[in-house]
C-alpha cells in the first residue's frame, strides 16, 4: 500500500515538470490561449447584456472595441510611463554611479570594509540595460496581443455553443465542469475589479506622495505603481524600489530614500494586505503563499505575463478542485484559512 502510494506521488511530480516544461517551451502557442480564456471570462458579461440588444456580430463588435479601449489605454499608459523613466535612468546612470561611489566612499572612511566591496558590485549601467530590457519585452508584445485579441474573437463567438454541448452531455462531470467554470469566471471577475481598482487607488496615492515629496516624475512613478499593482507581491516591490533609487539621485541623501520607501511601502502594505482583503472576502480565499508561489512560477515560465497570470490560473485550478469530492481538499488546503468547513457540492 506504502509502495503504491509512493509510486502515485512520484508519477503525479514527474507528470507535473513535464507539463511545465511542455508549457513554458509552447508559451507562444499556450500562452495566448490561456489569456484568452482569461480575457472572454472577463468581458463575456458584456458581450450577453449587448446580445440581448442587437444582433450576435454587433454585439462581438461592441465588446471587442470595449476591450480593445481599455487595452491600448494601458498599453499606452505603460509606454508612457516606462518609457520617461527609461529616459531618464540613460541622462541620470553617470550622476547615479557618482553619487553611489561618493557614498560608498564614506562608509568606508567610517571604518566598514564592506563599503568597498559594494562599491565595486554596483554599476548604474545595470539600470540602464533593466529599462532598455522592459521597453523591449512592451514592445515585444504587440504581436502577443493582437493573437490574443484573435482568440478572443473566436472564443466569444463560441461561448454559447461549447455551454449546450456541454449540458447535452448531461450530469456528472460536464456539468460539474460547466458550473466550475461559471464560478471561475465570476471569481475572475470579483478579482479583476478589486485588483483594478486598489490599482487606481494605489497609483493616485503614490503620485499624490511624490508630488508632495517633490520627488520627479510623480505621475510617472503613480502610473508603474497601478500597472505593477496587477502582479502581486513583486510589482509593489518593484514599484517601490525605483523611485527609491530615484529620491537618492534627485536629493542626493540617502535620508529621504529611506522616507520614500518607508512612505510607499506603507501605502502598498495597507491596499494589498488590509483593504483588498476585506473587499474580496471569502470569495477569493486563496493562502498568500500560494499566491506568491503562482507570481514566481508564472515568471519562471512565462516572463512578465506569466507572473500576471499566475494568480488567476491558481484561482481557475482552485475553483475547479472544489467542484470535485476528490479534490475539494486542495482547495481547502490552499485556501489560507483555518475554518474551512467541509463544502458541499456545488449546485
Amino acid at each position: 500500500m506504502a509502495d503504491g502510494r509512493a509510486m502515485r506521488v512520484m508519477l503525479g511530480l514527474s507528470t507535473a515538470i513535464l507539463f511545465a516544461g511542455a508549457i513554458m517551451l509552447a508559451q507562444s502557442v499556450v500562452a495566448p490561449v490561456v489569456f484568452a480564456l482569461f480575457a472572454i471570462a472577463l468581458v463575456w458579461p458584456v458581450q450577453g447584456w449587448a446580445q440581448q440588444r442587437m444582433p450576435k456580430v454587433a454585439a462581438l463588435l461592441v465588446t471587442m472595441v470595449v476591450a480593445l479601449v481599455a487595452l491600448v489605454g494601458l498599453a499606452l499608459l505603460v509606454a508612457w510611463a516606462f518609457g520617461r523613466v527609461g529616459q531618464s535612468v540613460v541622462a541620470n546612470a553617470a550622476t547615479l554611479q557618482a553619487l553611489y561611489a561618493q557614498k560608498m566612499a564614506w562608509l568606508e572612511a567610517q571604518g566598514i570594509p564592506a563599503a568597498g566591496a559594494l562599491a565595486g558590485q554596483f554599476d548604474a549601467r545595470w539600470m540602464v540595460r533593466v529599462a532598455q530590457g522592459v521597453l523591449a519585452q512592451l514592445q515585444g508584445m504587440l504581436s502577443f496581443i493582437l493573437l490574443t485579441l484573435v482568440y478572443v474573437m473566436l472564443g466569444l463567438l463560441e461561448v454559447d455553443v461549447a455551454q449546450r454541448q456541454m449540458l447535452r452531455l448531461g450530469p456528472g462531470v460536464p456539468a460539474a465542469l460547466l458550473r466550475a467554470a461559471q464560478r471561475t469566471a465570476q471569481k475572475l471577475r470579483t478579482y479583476m475589479m478589486v485588483r483594478t481598482f486598489m490599482s487606481v487607488i494605489t497609483g493616485l496615492a503614490v503620485w499624490a506622495f511624490a508630488a508632495a515629496m517633490g520627488l520627479d516624475l510623480a505621475a510617472e512613478w503613480g502610473a508603474i505603481a497601478l500597472v505593477l499593482n496587477y502582479i502581486p507581491f513583486i510589482g509593489p516591490l518593484v514599484a517601490t524600489l525605483f523611485p527609491t533609487i530615484f529620491a537618492v539621485l534627485q536629493f542626493g541623501t540617502w535620508e529621504v530614500a529611506v522616507t520614500v520607501f518607508a512612505v510607499l511601502q506603507i501605502i502598498q502594505f495597507l491596499g494589498g494586505s488590509y483593504i483588498e482583503p476585506r473587499l474580496t472576502g471569502a470569495r477569493l480565499a486563496v493562502s498568500p503563499f500560494m499566491v506568491l508561489v503562482s507570481v514566481f512560477v508564472g515568471s519562471f515560465l512565462w516572463g512578465i505575463p506569466g507572473a500576471f497570470i499566475g494568480t488567476p490560473v491558481l484561482i481557475a485550478v482552485l475553483t475547479v478542485c472544489e467542484a470535485f469530492p476528490a479534490s475539494r481538499w486542495v482547495a481547502d488546503l490552499m485556501s489560507g484559512r483555518e475554518d474551512a468547513p467541509p463544502r458541499a457540492d456545488p449546485e
